[in-house]
């Protein structure tokens, strides 16, 4: 009898440890999100400029999926300020799900990236300064190159590819903004 009770234990604790295997990755990727709205209120501390698109067309769309490593899911992208300062909002799929990150550009520099939603189960470490301080002050270089090196994180480089990969299209069509 006793034998019979031990081992329904341990299955009932083997279905507990694997139900939050499953579910702690997704409740942590979940929670914590930014509202587009908040971001922007914080980059631009006043009145909200007007905001614009950018399509992808010709040449931009060509240059846009060689960044991206794929075609973009987008014919245009907004953005809210001018050539001097702009704020971008975009998509990209991490491993399955889309990631919206915000990035603010300054005189062709990025001053500042943050995660304003990510719905990945794995990756979420990308939220966190120690993270995106990485890519402030930098620039576009070369072939769509960042000027800034990025490290990777462990379990995470789909997150980071797709960090990296927004920060020097938003680069590209910022710089395109004087054209």
């Amino acid at each position: 009898m006793k034998a019979g009770k031990s081992k329904r234990y341990f299955f009932q604790s083997l279905l507990a440890i694997c139900f939050m295997a499953i579910v702690l990755p997704v409740s942590l990727a979940s929670n914590d999100h930014i509202e587009p709205a908040d971001f922007l209120a914080q980059v631009f501390s006043g009145e909200l400029p007007d905001s614009a698109t950018v399509w992808l067309s010709g040449e931009k769309k060509e240059i846009a999926a060689n960044i991206l490593g794929h075609k973009p899911d987008f014919l245009r992208a907004r953005y809210w300020g001018n050539s001097e300062r702009s704020a971008w909002i975009l998509d990209e799929i991490g491993k399955t799900e889309p990631i919206t990150i915000g990035v603010v550009v300054a005189n062709q520099r990025i001053e500042d990236v943050q995660v304003l939603a990510f719905r990945e189960s794995r990756g979420w470490e990308i939220k966190h300064d120690f993270f995106t301080r990485q890519f402030k002050g930098a620039s576009m270089v070369g072939e769509q190159q960042l000027s800034s090196n990025i490290d990777g994180i462990s379990g995470a480089t789909l997150s980071v590819r797709a960090m990296t990969n927004v920060s020097r299209l938003v680069l590209f069509l910022s710089a395109t903004l004087n054209s």
